[in-house]
């Protein structure tokens, strides 16, 4: 179904050429790029400032270096295959578990060690990187994502995206992975994306395909009673990626690990903008409101801003 431009600026919806120009051109130099391009980068950065992310079991930075992945991996129930600069999701292998000489994925699919070299090969060559550039593999821990989504998504971890401008959290979404996705947590891969509410981290609406949802399509579970614990802390680390990275407008993508709470997955500074369909409103009013917002204010007075200027009733619970 098709609609207007005037319709679009009615509910405040930003299309890409205003959000690389007024936000991304505006806020965001670009030597401050490879910081969140490259996911090793963001990891090392993080762990200067104390913010959580995945445990690093090691990478691989040469194809002669594939020879040695079967040992980095013994002792690993359980793992992730990445691309540093990889994006939306391309290039992710999730094993959930080792079973002799092979590697089973979430969906109960059984590579051999024969088939994980052969992906990381294809990292290194730069199948998934921006730009198709060379690029190197990331082995990384299992996230053991939090017990109380278990219900709402489908092999696969679930995680928070939270677009930040000025170091003001803006706009929230939880993304569950589907049967259509493949397990993974994205929206254009057949995901669910539900918009979360910034005051009290409550899911207001549901969507997939673009359409709304109100139960997560393969686990027939409700969206309306999804809440995410530890909310304050989350959007508390969300905010300070302000001050980490000095990018003044970027997504930050988080999971809930049920032993290290919040946890940061990576960063983005051009982020989509399909968060705005999972919320049923646009950016444009919010990003007006934090332009017109003095400098030098800490990040609990930001969190507080957004919190009060940004809380919505749940379109879930209206209609459940």
């Amino acid at each position: 179904m098709w609609t207007t431009p005037a319709r679009l600026r009615a509910k405040d919806i930003i299309g890409m050429n205003r959000r690389n120009i007024r936000y991304i051109g505006r806020y965001n130099s670009r030597r401050l790029y490879p910081l969140v391009d490259d996911k090793l980068q963001t990891k090392l950065l993080a762990q200067e400032y104390g913010i959580t992310t995945p445990a690093l079991i090691g990478t691989v930075t040469t194809q002669f270096g594939i020879k040695h992945i079967r040992e980095m991996l013994i002792g690993h129930p359980g793992f992730v295959i990445k691309p540093a600069k990889g994006s939306g999701g391309k290039g992710i292998l999730v094993i959930e578990r080792v079973e002799g000489d092979h590697y089973v994925k979430p969906s109960g699919t059984r590579l051999s060690l024969g088939d994980v070299e052969r992906h990381v090969s294809n990292i290194l060559s730069g199948l998934y990187s921006l730009g198709g550039s060379p690029d190197v593999a990331l082995v990384e821990a299992l996230i053991n994502f939090d017990d109380s989504f278990a219900e709402y998504t489908y092999e696969g971890v679930p995680d928070i995206r939270v677009i930040v401008f000025k170091g003001y959290p803006v706009m929230a979404m939880m993304r569950l992975s589907t049967a259509a996705s493949d397990g993974k947590a994205n929206l254009h891969q057949g995901a669910v994306g539900v918009g979360i509410d910034i005051a009290s981290g409550m899911a207001i609406r549901g969507v997939q395909f673009d359409r709304t949802r109100h139960d997560h399509p393969d686990t027939g579970h409700e969206l309306a009673s999804l809440h995410i614990p530890g909310w304050e802390t989350l959007l508390l680390l969300a905010a300070g990626c302000y001050e980490m990275t000095g990018l003044g407008y970027l997504g930050t993508d988080m999971v809930l690990d049920r032993d290290h709470g919040p946890m940061l997955l990576e960063l983005n500074a051009r982020p989509g903008l399909a968060i705005q369909m999972a919320n049923g409103v646009g950016l444009r009013s919010r990003l007006d409101l934090i332009e017109r917002q003095p400098d030098g204010v800490s990040a609990e007075e930001r969190i507080a801003f957004s919190q009060h200027h940004f809380a919505r009733s749940s379109e879930l619970r209206e209609t459940a």
